[in-house]
């Protein structure tokens, strides 16, 4: 090429042009048209990246001079924003909780994905209606399964037979955790992270390897239920991760006959108990029908328009505000 610069110059407008300004580094490697460029590939999902190289490729080879090129891509390593829904002992509706939170969020915008870290007892294929999938391989990492809410997710559930009994000691727990939480999330920024109940291995390593930005924890009113929800609070304070706040479930029944609502777990224990703590109270789920029965068919309540569906939406406005909060510190 004659006019080297001129020649640089105009191929490096056309690999902006190309690549929407993802383009860098651009050289000529020798004179018979051999051309080298980065593409920088932060924040795009792993299957629109290929697209983007070929097009760039494509669009090079069309240029007057140029019999080659070579595109590395490169990317940033994305901090993704990790909630863990926590809660100190089980059947208390935290993996009901952490799956509505996640499609709540995803329906004011927030690119978030699943990951049901209760390993030993997964129920999130069922309650986000993907128990029958299984996650692929991309490279050496999972990716995660998709379903109608939007919403991408990763269980053991996926990868165990159906009703298989999940017997790993805690290295192994452990390990299985790390696979989840680094998979191939493409442009996902935030997690979800359903944990099992109580204060063991998989909570301590979610802590010591993942760092949450936040946890939110879920109890019943009684005292019972919120003697175990302080210890989950304590584990997390000790680690220094911040109380997003706490969440009342199965908090008054109405008669579906009569309309009288009573409250068969009492009611505002966990509201008092976040005073009690100095911490924000989310909000209280009621203990309904219709939200189990829409549960266990795989149907959040969250992804419909019916009243079921608002106390999670209203927890998940509150856990919006709060991310956004911190995105601005």
């Amino acid at each position: 090429m004659a006019d080297h610069s001129t020649a640089l110059a105009r191929l490096s407008d056309t690999a902006a042009a190309l690549s929407d300004g993802r383009t860098s580094g651009l050289r000529l490697l020798d004179d018979n048209g051999l051309l080298a460029v980065v593409l920088d590939v932060s924040g795009l999902a792993t299957e629109d990246r290929k697209p983007l190289e070929d097009k760039l490729r494509a669009g090079l080879l069309a240029e007057p001079g140029v019999s080659e090129v070579r595109i590395a891509m490169t990317a940033e390593k994305k901090s993704t924003t990790i909630i863990a829904v926590g809660s100190g002992k089980g059947g208390v509706g935290k993996s009901t909780l952490a799956a509505n939170l996640a499609v709540a969020l995803r329906r004011r915008g927030v690119k978030v994905g699943l990951v049901d870290a209760d390993i030993y007892g997964p129920s999130q294929p069922r309650l986000m209606d993907s128990e029958d999938v299984k996650p692929e391989a991309r490279g050496s990492k999972l990716a995660p399964v998709a379903n109608a809410y939007g919403v991408p997710m990763l269980s053991t559930g996926q990868i165990a037979a159906p009703g298989q009994a999940i017997a790993w000691r805690g290295p192994m727990a452990g390990r299985a955790l790390e696979q989840l939480v680094d998979a191939s999330w493409g442009d996902i920024d935030t997690l979800v992270v359903d944990l099992p109940p109580g204060t063991g291995d998989v909570q301590l390593t979610m802590i010591q390897k993942h760092k949450p930005a936040g946890a939110v924890i879920v109890s019943t009113p009684q005292d019972l239920a919120l003697m175990d929800a302080t210890r989950a609070v304590s584990l997390f304070e000790q680690a220094d991760v911040p109380i997003i706040g706490l969440v009342e479930n199965m908090a008054g029944y109405a008669c579906p006959h009569c309309g009288e609502v009573s409250d068969p777990f009492g009611s505002g224990g966990a509201e008092a108990a976040a005073a009690a703590m100095g911490l924000d109270f989310l909000g209280r789920i009621p203990l309904s029908m219709g939200i189990r029965l829409a549960s266990d068919g795989g149907v959040p309540p969250a992804a419909g328009t019916d009243p079921a569906g608002e106390p999670f939406h209203a927890i998940a406005a509150t856990v919006a505000a709060w991310l956004d909060a911190r995105k601005g510190k």
